[in-house]
């Protein structure tokens, strides 16, 4: 189902400012249709398992680690960095910055998960860059959705959401919970950073397995891929990715003529199906597919065929 495994045959990294530098790849067609694909998390990290939704006789894959992950340097696991400089508007910097930098006018972009954000509010600040949208598990990374991540879907979870609540302090765990993990993961002793990282994870894992043809990843075995990511993730979730509430929606008419593509699992608990259907309801020129028996996991075998129709759709439709 999924295209064969590929290495990219370029790759570098580009000084973005600010003592940052982003690891950045190609792979399958040097001349084909581009596109790039923004990874989850934030903090994730590219995998090489996306690009295979992707025919790499048509399509040039960009793949990139964002500010302080996977190849990117310096690396969020390095508790003395400062995490100032790495915000989402230095990420849709970085995105225009790289695109100069590979010589494209345009391209399509695909994002899963945080992705999705990113993704929209590149698109919604540069429009005229944007050939189309592929979204997949979407978000908009809004206070009501930070929200239900760690609080509201703790009701599905209740073992594995007092073990969450118990691991910050005692004052902590009626409060704010991406506040308190957010300064346990910046404390500077190993001890107290390293296990809450673990901590964290072990929380994401429970809405993560509720499928259960769904799997970790390995390096969710790598103690420092665990801090740089826990750190990443509750850094933007405790500025609420410098958005506003409603952004997203409300500047959608920039979007205005540009397809989209969105690609949603009806059990999709991390993401639950309400925030595609509002994005769909607020743009005509979105199209959104659910998945019936497929949760976030774009992986598992509903998802992936859902996927790589769209791309192969897509590709039929460029070669007209």
């Amino acid at each position: 189902m999924l295209y064969p495994d590929i290495t990219p045959f370029d790759e570098g990294l580009l000084d973005v400012g600010d003592g940052q530098r982003i690891h950045w790849m190609q792979s399958g067609t040097p001349d084909g249709t581009p596109v790039l694909i923004l990874h989850g998390g934030p903090g994730s990290g590219s995998s090489a398992g996306t690009r295979r939704y992707f025919d790499p006789q048509h399509y040039r894959i960009i793949q990139f680690d964002q500010r302080g992950c996977g190849g990117s340097l310096p690396h969020a696991s390095e508790p003395a960095i400062d995490l100032a400089s790495n915000t989402t508007w230095h990420t849709v910097a970085d995105i225009e910055q790289l695109r100069l930098q590979l010589g494209l006018e345009r391209w399509m972009v695909f994002g899963n998960s945080w992705g999705c954000t990113l993704a929209l509010v590149y698109a919604e600040t540069h429009p005229q860059r944007i050939e189309g949208l592929l979204l997949v598990g979407v978000t908009m990374t809004r206070q009501s959705e930070i929200d239900w991540l760690y609080r509201g879907l703790g009701r599905f979870f209740p073992d594995e959401w007092a073990r969450f609540r118990a691991a910050v302090p005692e004052e902590d765990r009626d409060g704010d919970l991406v506040a308190a993990y957010y300064r346990l993961l910046r404390d500077p002793d190993p001890a107290i950073h390293v296990k809450a990282a673990r901590d964290w994870h072990a929380w994401e894992a429970a809405s993560i397995l509720i499928d259960p043809r769904a799997t970790l990843s390995a390096r969710w075995s790598d103690p420092l891929y665990l801090a740089a990511r826990a750190r990443i993730i509750t850094h933007y979730f405790h500025h609420l990715a410098w958005l506003e509430e409603r952004q997203i929606l409300r500047d959608i008419h920039r979007l205005a003529g540009i397809p989209c593509t969105m690609i949603q699992g009806r059990l999709d608990l991390e993401a639950p199906l309400v925030t595609a259907w509002e994005l769909s309801q607020a743009w005509p020129e979105a199209k959104l597919t659910i998945v019936s028996n497929a949760a976030h996991s774009p992986a598992v075998e509903e998802m992936a065929a859902a996927i790589i129709g769209m791309t192969d759709g897509l590709r039929r439709r460029n070669s007209r």
